[in-house]
C-alpha cells in the first residue's frame, strides 16, 4: 500500500522508562540521579505519562539539560477512583488538548517531543484522536505523535491522518505478541517500535524455568546478567523484522540504569539469538 512515511525523530538507541520513579532519600534511588545516570551514559529519550503521577518529578530531573533530552509522555488513561489497575480511556479531541496542556504544566516545559495515546479507545475513532494530536504538532506543543496499546488497523488508520513516529508496545522474550501483523505494519509504515518492559518487568531475572536457564547460560558466556542479555535480544529484533526498535527499560536504581545502557553494546551471536528464540517461541506466548 502507499502511505506517508514518518517524520524522523532521533530517539537514540535505548530509552529510559520512568514509570516507577518516585521521590526517595536513598542516593542510589534518587530520581534525578537515576535519570542523570541514564542520560550521562548516552540515553536520549526519557518516557513518562500523566497516569504515572510523576511528570513533575521527571520535568525537574531533566530541566537543566532539557535541550538534550527527547521528552516523551502519554495521555488517555483515567483511573477509576483509587482502584489500582482499573481505568477508563479518554481520547476525544477536547481531552487530547486538555491533557496536553496539563502535562506541559507538570513537566515544566513548552513542548513534549513525543506524545502518545496511552491506550486505544473503544468509543472514539482513532482518526479523531490523531487529528487533535496533529493540531498540537502544528501549534508547536508536541513534536511527534505516538501510539501505545493499539491494533494494526488502528496504526494504519492513524498514520493516514498524521505520520505516527513511534509505537510503544510490550516486547520481551516472554511477551512476543507484537510479532504479528502489528510489527509488520510498523515496518511497512516506517514506525519505530519503542519496546517497553524489555526484561519482562524484571521477571526474566528470576531463576525458574527452562527458558531462563538458557538466558542465564547466554548471559554467563558474555559475563553479564540475565537482564542485560534479555535487553540485547530486544535490541536485535530490529534487524530481524526490518524496523527501528528502541528498548525502554525502567529502573529505580542508578547502578541498574548504567547496566541497562551497557546492554545496548552487547552483541549476541546468531546461534545465541536462535537458542533464545527457541526457548520462548512466539507462537506459544500470549498476545
Amino acid at each position: 500500500m502507499t502511505t506517508a512515511r514518518t517524520t524522523p525523530i532521533d530517539l537514540g538507541v535505548q530509552g529510559f522508562g520512568a514509570m516507577r520513579l518516585r521521590a526517595d532519600d536513598d542516593p542510589d534511588r534518587d530520581p534525578a540521579r537515576v535519570i542523570g545516570a541514564a542520560l550521562d551514559a548516552g540515553v536520549r529519550m526519557v518516557d513518562t505519562a500523566d497516569a504515572y503521577g510523576n511528570e513533575e518529578l521527571v520535568g525537574r530531573a531533566v530541566a537543566h539539560r532539557r535541550d538534550g533530552v527527547v521528552l516523551a509522555s502519554k495521555f488517555g488513561l483515567v483511573w477509576r477512583g483509587r482502584v489500582a489497575g482499573e481505568f477508563d480511556v479518554r481520547a476525544d479531541a477536547a481531552y487530547v488538548r486538555e491533557a496536553c496542556d496539563a502535562s506541559l504544566r507538570r513537566l515544566g516545559t513548552d513542548r513534549i517531543d513525543l506524545y502518545y495515546l496511552h491506550h486505544r479507545s473503544d468509543s472514539v475513532p482513532v482518526e479523531e484522536t490523531v487529528a487533535a494530536l496533529s493540531g498540537l504538532v502544528e501549534a508547536g506543543k508536541i513534536g511527534a505523535v505516538g501510539l501505545s496499546n493499539v491494533t494494526a488497523d488502528d496504526l494504519r488508520r492513524a498514520h493516514a491522518v498524521h505520520p505516527v513516529a513511534a509505537l510503544q508496545e510490550r516486547w520481551s522474550l516472554d511477551a512476543r505478541g507484537i510479532e504479528t501483523e502489528l510489527v509488520r505494519t510498523a515496518a511497512d509504515l516506517g514506525v519505530t517500535v519503542v519496546a517497553h518492559s524489555p526484561t519482562g518487568h524484571g521477571t526474566l531475572h528470576d531463576p525458574d524455568g527452562a527458558g531462563r536457564a538458557v538466558l542465564r547460560e547466554v548471559a554467563a558466556a558474555h559475563g553479564v546478567g540475565a537482564g542485560q542479555a534479555a535487553l540485547a535480544w530486544v535490541h536485535a529484533r530490529g534487524r530481524v523484522h526490518g524496523l527501528g526498535v528502541v528498548p525502554l527499560p525502567g529502573t529505580t536504581r542508578v547502578a541498574h540504569a548504567r547496566e541497562n545502557v551497557a546492554a545496548a553494546s552487547l552483541v549476541l551471536a546468531p546461534e545465541e539469538l536462535a537458542r533464545l528464540d527457541a526457548a520462548w517461541p512466539a507462537e506459544t506466548l500470549p498476545a
